[in-house]
C-alpha cells in the first residue's frame, strides 16, 4: 500500500454537500469552502464515501430535478 494511501485511510474527512444537493468529502482539518456545508457526517475516506452512497440516490442536481418536475406539473395540468 503506498504511503499516500495510508495516510487517506488515516485521515478524517467531513461529508459536504453544495447548494445543488451534491456530495464530495473534505478533510476535517482544513475549512469548509464557500458555497458547501456538512451533510452530517465525518469520519474516515471509506465510511464517508459510504455514506455519500447511500444518501446520493439521485445524482441529478437540485435545480435540474426541480426543473423537470415542474414540466411534469405542467404536463398533468394539461392533460386534465
Amino acid at each position: 500500500m503506498a504511503w499516500e494511501d495510508q495516510e487517506d485511510e488515516n485521515h478524517i474527512y467531513h461529508v459536504v454537500m453544495n447548494h445543488e444537493e451534491q456530495y464530495s468529502i473534505w478533510p476535517a482539518d482544513r475549512e469548509i469552502p464557500a458555497g458547501w456545508r456538512e451533510a452530517g457526517k465525518t469520519g474516515p475516506k471509506a465510511e464517508c464515501l459510504v455514506y455519500i452512497k447511500e444518501v446520493w440516490t439521485d445524482m441529478r442536481p437540485l435545480s435540474v430535478r426541480k426543473s423537470q418536475e415542474e414540466r411534469r406539473k405542467k404536463q398533468l395540468e394539461g392533460e386534465a
